[in-house]
């Protein structure tokens, strides 16, 4: 074994060798190439090199050609102008100063061109050391223009290499997160970003309209990371860092000038929106459109068509839609027909399993708060909240509770909710329909909140303790539910598998934990089998079921001489809402799939144990 690992060090220190011995050389050549021209020959030598397949002589060629043209640049050694092919510049009459500029402006854009084609590189070391050295030359093209142009009336910029370069980014086949990480920190200049946002814009439109707007997942995540990384300014007087000053006539320039970074901005944005977008990029959208997307843009209501299709797709998507509408309906005056009428639908068992619950009850509590709704829409959103409560997790029960008081504070002609008469011995049919998508037509305040009454017996004293409120007047003071949105798990995924994992990893040190989790298991299921006993209890006696069927239920459901007495309502809509409400919202792609009831029990644990 010795003697190979012998063979491997001398291996190593002869490559390490070779490579400084390559660095060396081609230092030497760029040197030479730079002192004098009957040397240009050499620069073929460091153009074979970028050329190489192995990644460290890539790296020395790259940091070779940059000092090599980017000194050719200062010096004004490359042609300006439009360029002549080489065998008529040789052929011509031209002096051996410009055949000179035009042999070096020929390799120089050689050298563009490979380096372009290392973007596509293997390896993110050769892709980083190539952008890198393009935005050098770019700078250099600033400052030293190849175009032959009256620069007093033109503003000199290198648009066509900054186009060229995010073309080369925004690849169709290979994800580029991490040099786009990279050329992220270039947007930074206020000029580069200003061409770069315009670059984007006819990107995408050309080659989304070339796939026929057919989603492209590859190619669209590329986009959407660099434009989402993007960072404005918001104020004109932050635009001082430029790649390229413009002397006399900089304040005339368009890049220099807040609006149009602004235009140009909400152009490339609609341009990429306007395409069909993969399922899980919609999320991704509308998480930052609220901060970092509207505020931005010149005309912030040109997003509505989008903002209103998301919003009619349902699930967390139209969860998500809530912010920018928030943002349009009450700083820019949008004007949302039948918009709560959705918000009242958005209500839906799973919407205390998904991973935005709590930025929603922060929302729809702000679209609540004013006091000029009509009391029959309170109602309905205070009824339709209570009876989802009978199957929520304890976590959302501590949301959903002071929720409930708070619009009842808000309104108090919604206090008849609590405050119904009703004959005890006499069963009622709850007039409340479930199933009616109109909050006008739900018959909410013919009903009552008897659900509240039943979270009395709770197996969460926290849960029942809250639910006791409802027995006594309540304070005039509203309760503030931030704090308790502040303790919930903000829009993070969900947690059953880490904290059955560590359930798992501590049963081996310590059997109190399996018994602890045991307790916790037998106490949820004995409190679901109370809610299912009250259910079938009301059905049996709101429709006169025989003796022998009343045994069965008795036999199936042992606890229920343990339920709260309440009012007896048709159980119908109950059941239903208890049958969605088994299901959750899956980690990988944010779908809603229906779970086994073993399944639900671990994905909402109570937090006793801490």
């Amino acid at each position: 074994m010795a003697p190979a690992k012998k063979r491997n060090v001398s291996s190593a220190k002869t490559t390490g060798q070779s490579v400084k011995t390559a660095k060396l050389d081609l230092d030497s050549k760029v040197e030479r190439i730079l002192e004098s021209r009957k040397h240009a020959n050499d620069v073929f030598d460091i153009l074979e090199v970028l050329e190489s397949e192995k990644e460290k002589d890539v790296n020395t060629a790259v940091s070779a050609c940059s000092k090599l043209f980017c000194t050719l640049l200062e010096r004004k050694d490359l042609f300006i102008g439009k360029l002549p092919g080489e065998e008529e510049a040789v052929s011509g009459g031209s002096g051996p100063g410009e055949k000179y500029s035009i042999f070096m402006r020929h390799r120089y854009n050689s050298c563009v061109e490979m380096l372009l084609d290392h973007l596509s590189h293997e390896a993110h070391s050769v892709k980083e050391s190539a952008l890198c050295c393009l935005m050098k030359f770019a700078a250099g093209e600033g400052l030293h223009p190849l175009e032959d142009l009256d620069w007093s009336e033109h503003y000199s910029f290198p648009r066509e290499l900054i186009q060229t370069v995010v073309d080369r980014l925004l690849s169709k086949t290979t994800d580029n997160t991490l040099v786009l990480s990279r050329f992220q920190e270039f947007l930074e200049m206020e000029d580069v970003r200003f061409y770069a946002m315009s670059s984007i814009r006819d990107s995408a439109g050309k080659v989304m309209d070339k796939n026929q707007g057919a989603v492209m997942p590859i190619y669209q995540n590329n986009v959407f990371t660099l434009i989402s990384n993007i960072s404005m300014p918001s104020q004109e007087s932050e635009l001082t860092n430029f790649m390229v000053k413009q002397e006399a006539k900089h304040e005339d320039w368009k890049a220099a000038k807040l609006n149009e970074h602004k235009r140009v901005f909400e152009r490339m944005w609609l341009g990429f929106l306007k395409y069909r977008l993969p399922s899980s990029m919609y999320k991704k959208v509308l998480v930052i459109l609220h901060d970092s997307i509207l505020p931005h843009m010149s005309k912030p209501t040109l997003m509505i068509d989008f903002l209103t299709a998301a919003y009619e797709v349902g699930g967390a998507i139209s969860l998500l839609a809530l912010n920018g509408l928030f943002v349009l309906i009450h700083q820019h005056n949008l004007d949302y027909p039948d918009f709560y009428k959705k918000l009242y639908n958005l209500l839906e068992p799973s919407i205390f399993h998904v991973k935005y619950k709590a930025r929603f009850f922060h929302l729809a509590n702000i679209f609540l708060s004013s006091s000029h709704l009509p009391v029959y829409l309170v109602a309905a959103f205070a009824k339709r909240l209570a009876r989802l409560a009978l199957t929520a997790p304890p976590a959302a029960l501590l949301i959903v509770l002071p929720f409930i008081y708070n619009l009842i504070r808000r309104h108090p002609s919604c206090r008849v909710l609590i405050h119904k008469p009703s004959t005890e011995d006499e069963p009622l049919e709850d007039p409340y329909l479930m199933d009616e998508e109109d909050p006008a037509q739900c018959c909410a305040l013919e009903s009552s909140l008897w659900e509240v009454k039943t979270l009395q017996k709770h197996y969460h004293p926290d849960v029942a303790k809250a639910a006791m409120l409802i027995n006594k007047p309540l304070s005039e003071q509203e309760e503030d539910i931030s704090e308790v949105l502040e303790l919930t798990v903000f829009e993070s995924p969900p947690a059953r598998k880490s904290k059955l994992s560590k359930v798992i990893m501590r049963d081996h040190t310590s059997g109190a934990n399996v018994e602890e989790l045991l307790r916790q298991s037998r106490m949820e299921l004995q409190w679901i089998q109370r809610q299912l006993a009250l259910i079938a209890a009301r059905n049996m006696h709101h429709h006169h079921l025989h003796s022998k069927g009343k045994q069965e239920m008795m036999s199936v459901f042992p606890v229920l001489h343990e339920c709260v007495t309440i009012p007896v309502f048709d159980a119908a809509p109950v059941r239903a809402t208890l049958a969605s409400s088994l299901q959750y919202e899956d980690d990988a792609d944010g779908t809603i799939r229906p779970c086994t009831t073993r399944d639900w029990l671990q994905s909402q644990p109570p937090d006793l144990c801490h």
